[in-house]
């Protein structure tokens, strides 16, 4: 099996910048799920953290500067604290920073899958990090559940594990009211799951546990189990994969995985535009595995080039596909509606008979 592990800085961060003490118990389960003859990789946070005490600051600071340069002076530290925690064990460590630019391009894309590969043939743990010192939206906004999920697909992983401040995800939140009950297992993420754990006065919030929540949605579609567990109790990591219950797990879509292609087209690449298409052309992509024709397409939003990732909508605004148009937004404008024969004619040349070939075409996974 083929684990990812995301470690938060929520789990790794105290007054004193890192907790070591954390870190070395993280190795442990580790050390001991790869003795039990499984692969692991971790996306870890906690540079920022790391960071903090070396140039003396007592709380994160909201500068982007400032966290960029604790980013920076604090990574050495958490590889450090990673590669003394895991040589206890006799384990070799390796750090990989990523943007998601890494990810976005198909290049890069294959170059960081590559590299992840090579290290885990070699018995070398891969740690990940975003590039904190360059990726100033990340910081901004988000964290690395994203990143994990993203991770997970890359080098196709069997289960992601986000372990949390909780113990999962909960109806209400645990810490004010009595009644709130562990949900053990969650079989679809609905938008009434997401309102649940997210949002300004969150029933589960400050957990970040809406992040997890779409990052577990994307694996989940991609075929890959995730778990919430509790990342302040030892032993749960080695509880799951001897099949123990605990936490929240959200059960993954059935389906045939994604080639790479079409695994970064689904996840890495970011969509520049939608086309909307009517109700023949849904059921030629869902029903009949089709290329996307102009005939199909009713309108265009977004103002893209050709091999630009889009979304493909329905008339109801519900999205079906995502893939790579072989025509910019202003030649679909031009072409939309039409019969394949008539594209060169419209443009006065033709690039292609369809719009998104069904081989750079990914179908919205289904239940």
């Amino acid at each position: 099996m083929r684990l990812v592990l995301k470690i938060g800085s929520n789990i790794l961060a105290s007054h004193e910048g890192l907790n070591e003490k954390r870190i070395y118990s993280i190795s442990k389960e580790v050390s001991e799920v790869i003795e039990m003859g499984h692969s692991v990789v971790i996306v870890s946070s906690g540079a920022v953290a790391a960071g903090l005490k070396k140039l003396g600051l007592k709380e994160k600071p909201k500068e982007i500067l400032l966290k960029q340069a604790a980013a920076a002076i604090g990574q050495s530290s958490l590889m450090w604290a990673y590669e003394k925690a895991f040589g206890e064990h006799r384990k070799k460590v390796a750090q990989v920073l990523l943007t998601r630019e890494d990810l976005s391009q198909r290049k890069r894309y294959m170059n960081a899958k590559n590299t992840i590969q090579t290290l885990i043939e070699f018995g070398i743990i891969p740690i990940i990090n975003e590039n904190d010192t360059v990726a100033t939206e990340e910081i901004r906004f988000g964290d690395n559940d994203r990143l994990a999920s993203l991770v997970s697909v890359l080098i196709r992983a069997d289960r992601l594990i986000i372990p949390s401040d909780v113990d999962g995800l909960y109806t209400k939140d645990p810490r004010k009211d009595p009644e709130a009950r562990l949900i053990p297992k969650v079989i679809e993420i609905t938008p009434e799951l997401k309102k649940l754990a997210g949002g300004s006065g969150s029933l589960i919030g400050t957990g970040g546990m809406y992040s997890k929540l779409l990052a577990a949605e994307q694996a989940v579609g991609a075929g890959i189990s995730v778990n919430i567990i509790n990342g302040r109790r030892e032993g749960l990591i080695i509880s799951l994969i001897k099949g123990i219950p605990c936490g929240t797990e959200f059960v993954p879509i059935k389906r045939k995985r994604l080639t790479a292609k079409k695994g970064w087209i689904a996840f890495g690449i970011r969509p520049k535009g939608v086309i909307v298409i009517d109700e023949g052309a849904k059921r030629a992509i869902l029903e009949r595995g089709k290329s996307l024709l102009p005939s199909g397409i009713i309108s265009v939003d977004g103002d893209f080039e050709p091999g630009d990732a889009v979304y493909c909508n329905d008339q109801n605004g519900s999205r079906i596909a995502k893939g790579l148009s072989n025509y910019s937004s202003l030649e679909i404008e031009k072409i939309k509606g039409k019969k394949t024969s008539e594209i060169e004619k419209a443009l006065g040349y033709k690039y292609s008979d369809e719009v998104i070939h069904r081989d750079n075409l990914v179908v919205e996974r289904i239940r």
